[in-house]
């Protein structure tokens, strides 16, 4: 099972909705389902998806490449990707990571327009959950 915020999978659409037609990649991390508010029915060591990393839609060795070198290979544990004209599934053009989140339209949060696909393309369950990260600032984010 994958889980993800509800807040997250809300900005996520938001994204893909806003820069429709064109395509969206982001990394996403996680926090421990224990450090959440909401989560207490979850196992406390379970991941839950909470935080995306700005993309970067003017990186041109990303566009060109497939490399992402704003954001630590090390910090991303999943990665979102909209297919404004596509099917709902991982495309051999996506940047692949454990866990692809891929979107389409009409980018809303149902089994038809949102889910979660492992490295090969299979899709995993998903749950979206109604529970917040603790507050952090930037500065946390990065590691700092």
């Amino acid at each position: 099972m994958i889980y993800v915020t509800r807040g997250l999978v809300d900005v996520l659409l938001d994204l893909a909705s806003d820069a429709d037609p064109d395509d969206v990649t982001t990394g996403l991390s996680v926090t421990p389902a224990g450090e959440l508010e909401g989560a207490g029915r979850l196992p406390p060591e379970t991941p839950v998806f909470t935080d995306f990393y700005l993309p970067d839609p003017g990186n041109s060795v990303n566009a060109v490449f497939g490399v992402d070198l704003s954001t630590p290979a090390r910090q991303i544990q999943g990665r979102f990707v909209s297919h404004p004209v596509g099917e709902l599934e991982v495309t051999k053009r996506d940047h692949l990571a454990q866990v692809v989140f891929v979107a389409v339209p009409p980018w809303e949060p149902d089994e038809d327009s949102f889910g979660a696909f492992d490295r090969a393309g299979e899709r995993q369950p998903l749950e979206i959950v109604d529970a917040r990260p603790p507050e952090r600032s930037l500065s946390d984010r990065d590691g700092r």
